[in-house]
């Protein structure tokens, strides 16, 4: 069982950038994939980006690809987002998940288990 808290949510104008945070609780941090998903009001959940166990290997969904990194520090049990350049159309519920597996895709399936979100709003 994994426990996944994330932070780092928040209000900010269009151009600026934030950082989310997911801490991790119980079993070894760094034999999962971990990914982050997006949600916005009255849209299914997506794709964000992921990373494999070890940090080495990183996937992005096409809308963020050279504005957003993920990554991973497995000696804090802790994966970020750091988001630049951000949009209006980025606005929505962030979510961070974990893979029971080294390598993890943009399939919603892939992930086991499931933070509360954090909100990210972004004002034009």
């Amino acid at each position: 069982q994994v426990q996944l808290v994330e932070s780092g949510g928040g209000l900010v104008q269009a151009g600026g950038s934030l950082r989310l945070s997911c801490a991790a609780f119980g079993r070894t941090f760094s034999s999962y994939a971990m990914g982050w998903f997006r949600q916005a009001p009255g849209k299914e959940r997506e794709f964000v980006a992921a990373i494999n166990w070890s940090g080495t290997s990183t996937y992005y969904a096409e809308a963020v690809k050279g504005r957003f990194t993920i990554s991973r520090d497995n000696a804090k049990n802790t994966v970020y987002l750091q988001m630049n350049s951000l949009k209006p159309l980025d606005t929505a519920v962030y979510y961070c998940s974990a893979a029971s597996k080294r390598y993890s895709g943009s399939n919603y399936g892939e992930y086991d288990y499931w933070g509360q979100g954090t909100q990210v709003t972004v004002s034009s």
